[in-house]
């Protein structure tokens, strides 16, 4: 399949000029002039918006095909020196081809993602048939930052030069259909173009497709079909018989399907694996799970949707502890951690958010950790912590324990966050609500009162009204 695309491609490429997303050689190996040449075209495809640009060896200038000698296995142009002579790195893919009984040398650049690649710590673009430093261009310097910036990870190939048939066995495309309400068409034809309106798969060349990670990451009946970095990205799920991990592993799952279909069937083998207890009601008898429900959906949900796809190598993680549930997703916060439940939330992957809301996967308005907060006040348990760490961001609910077991940090911590539930509710946090967020009863008031003179001398809360001090509060930010 590989030999047969990179035909096509050839035919196709062999089609135009010399242009700034494609040179021509025929035995010119001098691993300088390969490495400047991986800059000028990394960083001028993506000013052109384009996902590669090529070099072909075997070509002569004027586009005729006379073979070459070139080996791109020689041990002086290694992809691995290469690498390193890029920064950041990219990886750039030599391929051999017999075309017409000669040989020709692909090398496909990627368009870089992140910042201008730089060859020996100098970046190049292409102006005309020149290679000048990118330095010296400004305007093609702020287009090249504008189109980084909208770079989208979701947009790229994930598997490439499939057949119509091929993408619907990869791809759990009922699903897809299942999901958004929509009957699935009886024609292939039909069940393209929807995929391909959603970003889920684009077309290739001779009438091939390609599968997007978008694509993939949702709706994969097997992510390790899609290689090492996508794998990487399903859920991995760890439970411990204890309050560490230095405890033994009870349980381990690693998710191997797209989120569209794993992520229903997560929350529900983590709910079977939680402890139940009962409390008997004047009439029935009532199970109460260690953490709501709807709680471990949104923040798994969220885990998965604000992730940073860039960093390679890590996905999102839940880890079971008797106490507690920790869910760990790769990239910091775009919100302040603090403003992490009221304000609206920004999302590096816009279309994988935006096709997981209309598959009602996740909240249609708002973050969904208000409903987090809303249920864990509900249930009377530990207010959640939201860090971020590292190269990480980490969400930890908390088993039930009881007022009287709670830390002073953990009590103003939940002053707070009731603050912030009531003020987006348009109420204001008063003693009366925090004793039932707390579960405590009449006559113990003045627990709560201590708690809120904390919540105000950390800064967290403020009076709502100077002039009516005792009418409630509202977060120090209101």
């Amino acid at each position: 399949m590989g030999k047969q695309r990179d035909t096509e491609l050839i035919n196709i490429l062999l089609n135009d000029k010399e242009n700034e997303l494609l040179e021509f050689k025929s035995n010119n190996t001098n691993p300088k002039v390969i490495g400047k040449l991986c800059s000028v075209l990394s960083n001028s495809a993506r000013i052109l918006n384009k996902d590669y640009a090529y070099i072909l060896w075997g070509i002569s200038d004027d586009g005729c095909i006379i073979g070459t000698d070139f080996n791109p296995n020689n041990k002086s142009i290694t992809k691995f020196k290469l690498s390193q002579a890029l920064s950041p790195s990219i990886h750039c893919d030599f391929r051999l081809v017999t075309h017409q009984d000669d040989n020709i040398v692909i090398l496909e650049i990627p368009a870089t993602t992140i910042t201008p690649i730089e060859f020996n710590g100098t970046a190049y673009v292409r102006i005309g048939s020149a290679t000048p430093k990118l330095s010296g261009h400004l305007d093609k310097m702020q287009i090249l930052m504008k189109n980084l910036q909208t770079y989208t990870w979701e947009h790229e190939v994930a598997k490439q030069f499939l057949t119509a048939d091929e993408v619907l066995n990869y791809l759990a495309y009922k699903v897809y259909f299942k999901l958004i309400s929509q009957a699935s068409p009886q024609s292939i034809d039909e069940i393209l173009q929807y995929l391909e309106r959603d970003n889920i798969v684009e077309k290739d060349i001779g009438n091939k497709w390609n599968i997007l990670n978008l694509g993939a990451l949702l709706l994969a009946n097997d992510l390790n079909d899609f290689g090492v970095s996508i794998a990487r990205k399903g859920v991995r799920f760890i439970a411990y018989n204890g309050d560490n991990k230095a405890e033994v592993v009870s349980h381990r799952k690693d998710g191997l399907k797209g989120y569209a279909i794993a992520l229903e069937g997560l929350v529900t083998y983590i709910n079977n694996l939680l402890p139940n207890s009962e409390t008997i009601g004047e009439v029935y008898r009532q199970t109460n799970a260690p953490f709501p429900k709807i709680a471990i959906r949104e923040i798994i949900a969220n885990a998965l949707i604000h992730q940073d796809m860039t960093i390679t190598g890590a996905g999102p993680q839940v880890e079971l502890f008797n106490n507690r549930l920790e869910v760990t997703n790769p990239g910091e916060s775009l919100n302040p951690i603090e403003r992490i439940i009221d304000l609206p939330p920004k999302s590096r992957n816009e279309g994988l958010a935006g096709l997981m809301r209309r598959m009602r996967l996740c909240e249609e308005q708002g973050s969904g950790v208000d409903k987090v907060i809303f249920s864990v006040e509900e249930a009377q348990l530990p207010a959640p912590i939201f860090r971020t760490h590292g190269n990480s961001t980490q969400v930890i609910l908390y088993a039930y324990r009881s007022f009287a077991d709670l830390t002073i940090e953990e009590r103003t911590r939940a002053c707070y966050q009731h603050a912030v539930i009531k003020y987006i509710s348009g109420m204001k946090l008063k003693n009366s609500s925090l004793c039932t967020r707390f579960g405590i009863k009449k006559g113990n008031e003045s627990q709560v009162s201590k708690v809120i003179k904390n919540a105000l001398s950390k800064g967290l809360i403020k009076i709502a009204d100077t002039e009516s001090p005792r009418s409630g509060y509202h977060p120090f930010w209101a």
